[in-house]
């Protein structure tokens, strides 16, 4: 066991068992906690304040699809399991349960593996009404009704959540943001999405055109459309006003697709610090430019309507 800012992390339900301690267990893969997501949580928070013992996320790593249907899978997380463990820290959880998920798992009943939870200390278990689980699935909503009849643990199946008269979902919320349609996003995740990354070296032709930009290494998450954004750039908890390309960048010769971020108001070395992108506001499209000194008045120009879209004064 570990913990990630606030928020214990098991890999394994003996180790919930050795805490000794009561818990109140959210069921799910919960990828990008959206509000359903977090109905489903607050459940679980609720009964642990209500009984004592702590409020626990139990979900699988990695997503059971790319297991079992990896054709189904999403090529793209809205969270990887660190950036799910920072948020769901102020929500109240008190330890996220990330049980590794390979073939051996996916074989294991749905009565015994909830039968697990429970002698592990579990007085609480809450779910999606309509979340299946366990070995070809046959674990449901009603076998977990009976399941609490008979072993006296409480059970919760939570509704789902709508917007605009649709279920909130994680595939609908993957599709909003590959569209670039951040509001749409934010309506269902609560919040504005973000991505993470680790800050690495770069060309540095930012520096030379005067806006130097950190380079992030890209990881699991889902990238919105190309082109130039008003973002928020948080690091070591600070907020800084940003403006980032994510793209090709055509006009140095780029290769590969590559996010850019250029932090106003900032003057530090940013090589190796974990930075998060926040994504506020699409301005344009990538486009090739005659020459980089046309790049640069561009840059300038996006820099300004980035701190205009964000409120903040512009860069002298």
């Amino acid at each position: 066991m570990f913990a990630h800012r606030g928020v214990r992390r098991f890999v394994s339900i003996q180790e919930v068992q050795e805490s000794g301690v009561p818990v109140h267990l959210a069921l799910g893969v919960f990828d990008g906690v959206h509000l359903g997501h977090q109905a489903v949580i607050g459940r679980a928070i609720q009964a642990a304040r209500e009984r004592g013992g702590w409020a626990g996320v139990l979900t699988f790593d990695p997503n059971p699809l790319r297991v079992l249907a990896p054709e189904k899978a999403p090529a793209r997380l809205l969270a990887s399991l660190d950036h799910k463990a920072e948020i769901l820290a102020p929500m109240g959880v008190d330890f996220l349960l990330a049980l590794p998920f390979d073939r051996q798992r996916a074989e294991v009943e749905a009565k015994a593996f909830v039968l697990e939870l429970v002698d592990a200390g579990a007085m609480t278990l809450v779910s999606g009404e309509d979340w299946r689980f366990g070995r070809d699935r046959r674990g449901s909503k009603e076998m977990l009704v009976e399941l609490a009849l008979a072993k006296g643990f409480d059970y919760h199946a939570i509704p789902p959540v709508m917007v605009d008269g649709e279920r909130i979902s994680s595939t609908r919320i993957r599709q909003a943001v590959r569209d670039g349609n951040m509001d749409a996003v934010e309506l269902m995740l609560g919040r504005r999405y973000s991505v993470r990354g680790t800050v690495i070296h770069g060309r540095q032709l930012g520096r030379q055109l005067g806006f130097p930009t950190a380079n992030l290494e890209p990881g699991e998450e889902q990238y919105p459309s190309d082109g130039v954004w008003a973002v928020w750039a948080i690091v070591e908890g600070n907020r800084w006003p940003a403006v980032a390309n994510l793209g090709v960048r055509p006009t140095v010769d780029g290769q590969s697709r590559q996010l850019e971020v250029h932090l106003m108001h900032f003057d530090g070395d940013l090589y190796g610090k974990e930075l998060e992108v926040e994504w506020v506001r699409h301005l344009r499209g990538e486009k090739r430019f005659a020459d980089v000194a046309e790049l640069a008045e561009a840059i300038e120009i996006d820099r300004a309507t980035a701190a205009a879209c964000l409120g903040v004064a512009p860069e002298a």
